[in-house]
């Protein structure tokens, strides 16, 4: 496996918090350390004000040497979603916590995803995975 990619769909947050620049950079500063992960950059935290006027929000990333934690926001609509991807496990509970305890929804959904089911952690492992492409690939030619 790669590695697991939390997923949160919130609703029913209030709206203040939703729209909250500073509530946003302070916990996608704050996520990588509560989870034991690197950060590599400062949050990038930016206002989205989209052609229909109830669809603004405000969204967040923060990339991390495992990969990168998002959050987006839809005041007008309460609702939120989170996405943590990440090369190595970390406390899922402890990151639904974190958010939940952020955001304060009425509800929330969450799903865990173990992304690359195949990917390989090794060259012998690759090597093989390359080799048995290379070899079906032959086969469909002749």
């Amino acid at each position: 496996m790669f590695g697991p990619h939390l997923i949160i769909e919130a609703y029913g947050s209030p709206k203040e918090l939703l729209s909250d620049l500073n509530l946003m950079s302070n916990v996608l500063e704050n996520y990588p350390p509560k989870l034991n992960m690197t950060k590599i950059m400062p949050p990038y935290i930016f206002p989205y004000h989209g052609t229909v006027e109830e669809d603004w929000g405000v969204s967040g990333i923060v990339l991390i040497a495992e990969s990168h934690i998002s959050i987006h926001t839809f005041p007008e609509k309460a609702f939120s979603t989170l996405d943590i991807f990440s090369c190595k496990e970390f406390d899922v509970n402890l990151a639904i916590d974190f958010f939940t305890n952020a955001y304060k929804p009425q509800q929330f959904d969450h799903k865990l995803i173990m992304r690359g089911r195949e990917f390989p952690r090794d060259m012998g492992k690759a090597t093989g995975i390359i080799n048995n492409d290379r070899a079906r690939l032959a086969g469909l030619r002749s």
